[in-house]
């Protein structure tokens, strides 16, 4: 019976169970999906060329939300009843808009909601900026609107990067699993069991959305799973507040935090840039993200996220490095910046250099 209260049991167990649910409900969505239409239509600015389900979200929430209700040993007015609850706004926001969409500002009404659900009722929230300003108290109304809008960020980034196969889900392991194991070694295994839940949900989903894909999470998983690593990151930062609460104390945490979300940060930092210099809305679609650039020089969909997982898993040994020789959050993410600045101007070389080979290559019509 010791074996059943265990905290390597309750993790294994959450994310078993997060993944025997995915795996069991994506085939009748697929299924009722075809019935009745349900589908991502392929257009310019998309990635596939046939009618793709893209309910693979509701999945990935059944799976999820059923592993963290079971396995989760919710004290009382403890993080994850408000994660819960927060988790089920943002599952209704996503289904309406991958059923019939939603206009943008109800969307983004939405994710508010479900942001002031954890912030406000949950107390999750920046009561210091560390190394960032050293020495300046938080104020009760200046911690929740940062916070606030930290979360924001950190949902639509994710919903920005799903546009390959397998890549939002693929980050989203890289991104839960590093979390996970760092709660694990600091004793908070109610995280631990979040992220477990969340990992062995994407799991079950990536079965079916690796080439040739037969669904898609739609903005259902990947608001949620931006949700979920806004909601880790929080926490990750506001527990390495002094050394002594935790045993593997992370130094420059701001700095960490921001590079173990370094990828999809990064690639909204750029598009929303590209789009206002262009004079268009930083939300208007386009082909601009760093998957499409990826496509555009001749990868296919898994080598892409192949390279980007890659990518972002390199992204958090570097931080965790650079941590570790003493650098403040002010260098490290001056670094990533740098770093990430210098990867976005080869890729667009490379790129430019792929589309004039193939002018160059197709037969004249004149």
């Amino acid at each position: 019976m010791e074996l059943f209260q265990t905290h390597s049991f309750f993790t294994i167990a959450a994310a078993v169970t997060a993944f025997v649910v995915t795996f069991i409900a994506i085939p009748s969505i697929i299924h009722i999906s075809d019935v009745k239409n349900l589908y991502d239509s392929p257009n310019a600015r998309k990635s596939h060329t046939n009618n793709i389900p893209n309910l693979g979200g509701v999945a990935i929430f059944g799976g999820f939300i059923i592993a963290l209700a079971i396995w989760s040993r919710m004290e009382y007015q403890s993080l994850i009843q408000y994660i819960l609850a927060g988790s089920c706004l943002i599952f209704l926001v996503g289904a309406k808009d991958d059923i019939v969409e939603l206009s943008a500002s109800k969307k983004f009404l939405g994710q508010i909601l479900a942001t002031l659900i954890v912030v406000i009722l949950g107390g999750l929230r920046f009561t210091s900026f560390h190394d960032l300003f050293p020495g300046f108290e938080v104020p009760y109304w200046l911690g929740v609107l940062i916070t606030s809008f930290t979360i924001l960020v950190i949902i639509n980034s994710f919903n920005l990067i799903d546009g390959i196969n397998a890549l939002s889900g693929s980050i989203g392991i890289v991104i839960s699993s590093a979390f996970g194991i760092w709660f694990w070694l600091n004793g908070d295994y109610q995280m631990v069991v979040l992220a477990a839940a969340l990992v062995g949900a994407l799991v079950a989903f990536l079965r079916f959305n690796v080439t040739p894909a037969k669904i898609f999470m739609g903005d259902t998983g990947s608001l949620l799973i931006g949700f979920i690593c806004a909601v880790m990151t929080i926490h990750f930062v506001e527990m390495n507040i002094g050394e002594a609460g935790v045993d593997h104390h992370v130094n420059a945490a701001p700095g960490v935090a921001i590079g173990f979300l370094a990828l999809p940060l990064f690639d909204l930092l750029r598009a929303f840039s590209i789009r206002i210099l262009d004079g268009r809305s930083p939300f208007s679609p386009d082909r601009n993200h760093i998957h499409h650039m990826l496509l555009d020089c001749g990868l296919s969909h898994m080598r892409s996220t192949s390279v980007l997982v890659c990518l972002q898993l390199f992204y958090i040994l570097f931080v965790l490095t650079l941590q570790n020789l003493g650098l403040n959050s002010w260098l490290i993410i001056g670094v990533l910046l740098t770093f990430s600045i210098v990867m976005a101007f080869i890729l667009s070389k490379m790129r430019d250099a792929c589309q004039e080979k193939i002018k160059i290559s197709e037969p004249s019509t004149t």
